[in-house]
């Protein structure tokens, strides 16, 4: 079993290192791109609530979730070992005041194990923190192409954790992470001669930028019995301000364009020199997060609870683009989200029926992304629902969330987003360390 889960979890890691489009909202323009990692499936499935944890499945979003109780049916000597790998499919459809299209994406959403050592608990993985894919164009006044902006890439964190289990009901863990990736996009401004047609020469702009920094999430876990049959439970997770390392390059290309295929053609290029303009290396704000969430249930029967987090979005700031981004009217403020979310186990030790041991998922979340364009603030707003159905014997499961939400607003010549999130988790749980026993 070991070498088979290490056999998947490198295949999986060399097919993640690939660039993936994460992505196709208009919105992953800014920043470092749409903000992608949202949690597990199961957490997703409940509006993003996190503040749930308990020994069968990972929470990714506190590291105090790696340590537990070490569970009875395994004589209170150990926890599963945890392995998780989920994925999304998002259908988009993008309209405006004067026009609508679709898109989709498809994308690895992460990759995880858990391991018990003792009090301890060891976790490890690779998930993407924000994600870059659009392709916008602009019309003129003669309602000819004007401008085509298109863009690509995302950041990545393949993390450490370590939690611990300092008594029973309170856990305390940390994270450190080490972000990584690239953004590429590029813009051209269709130049036209005086008969209208399109000119035999176009200038394009390319931009890269190569991220790199570590970054750090603390987090603390209560749970307490009331009254023998109620448990309530409470969760907090911090991480501290950190800067990311952004390496970038700038080139202004001639090119032809294809007027069959739309195939662009570089005739010559000039790289510009950033380094003169302080530009070359250029240091991104990985803003301060603070979450807070409580809840209340009995034990694998029910729970219910709701999660407030705080990202000071406000002091980031992307110098290699800040003139773009005050022509464009586009200013950050505070971010937040409130989730509400919980599950249901109709009976989950039952032997006639399947479906009284399927966990049942729902939950609602509203977002203020904290990017503001045009005095529009871009709010979020998702309704989700899921279910947890049990694999064999063990305490693996798989895990379908679906999410029906919306983005953006239509006012201000801005683009509204109407998506449905398809979610898929695979949840593997196994004993590896047990003491023997001879009569």
């Amino acid at each position: 079993m070991i070498k088979k889960l290490v056999f998947v979890f490198i295949a999986l890691f060399a097919i993640k290192s690939y660039a993936q489009e994460g992505t196709a909202s208009p919105y992953s323009f800014y920043g470092m791109g749409s903000l992608k990692f949202k949690g597990t499936v199961e957490s997703r499935s409940m509006g993003g609530l996190s503040v749930y944890s308990d020994s069968i499945h990972i929470n990714l979003r506190n590291p105090a979730s790696y340590a537990s109780k070490n569970l009875a049916i395994y004589n209170n000597e150990s926890r599963p070992v945890k392995f998780a790998i989920g994925g999304s499919h998002t259908n988009a459809k993008l309209k405006s005041d004067t026009a609508s299209d679709e898109v989709n994406s498809s994308t690895l959403d992460y990759l995880a194990m858990s391991f018990p050592i003792g009090r301890f608990g060891l976790g490890m993985g690779l998930i993407p923190y924000t994600s870059v894919g659009y392709k916008l164009e602009t019309l003129n006044n003669n309602n000819d192409l004007s401008t085509k902006f298109r863009g690509e890439g995302g950041v990545n964190k393949v993390y450490a954790s370590l939690g611990y289990l300092v008594m029973d009901g309170l856990s305390v863990g940390v994270d450190l992470g080490y972000n990584f990736g690239n953004v590429k996009n590029n813009t051209i401004e269709y130049v036209y001669t005086n008969e209208g047609t399109l000119a035999q020469y176009q200038t394009r702009e390319d931009n890269r930028s190569d991220i790199g920094g570590l970054s750090a999430n603390f987090g603390v876990i209560f749970s307490k019995m009331i009254q023998d049959k109620f448990e309530l439970t409470t969760s907090l997770t911090f991480r501290p301000e950190m800067n990311l390392n952004s390496e970038n390059s700038r080139t202004y290309n001639t090119i032809t364009i294809n007027a069959i295929n739309d195939q662009e053609y570089v005739i010559n290029s000039i790289e510009a020199d950033l380094a003169s303009q302080g530009l070359k290396s250029t240091d991104l704000v990985l803003p301060t997060k603070l979450s807070l969430g409580a809840g209340i249930g009995q034990p694998r029967i029910w729970f219910v609870g709701a999660e407030y987090t705080y990202l000071n979005t406000k002091a980031f700031k992307n110098e290699l683009y800040a003139s773009s981004d005050s022509a464009g009217n586009v200013t950050y403020s505070n971010a937040s989200t409130v989730s509400i979310g919980g599950f249901v186990i109709p009976d989950y030790n039952s032997f006639s029926s399947y479906f009284k041991r399927v966990v049942y998922r729902a939950g609602v979340r509203f977002e203020g992304t904290g990017l503001n364009i045009n005095d529009q603030a871009i709010n979020e707003f998702g309704i989700s629902f899921g279910v947890g159905l049990p694999m064999g014997n063990t305490f693996s499961n798989a895990n379908i969330g679906v999410e029906f939400g919306k983005r953006g607003t239509t006012s201000e010549n801005l683009i509204q987003e109407n998506f449905i999130n398809f979610q898929l988790s695979f949840s593997f749980n196994d004993r590896w360390f047990q003491k023997r026993r001879f009569n």
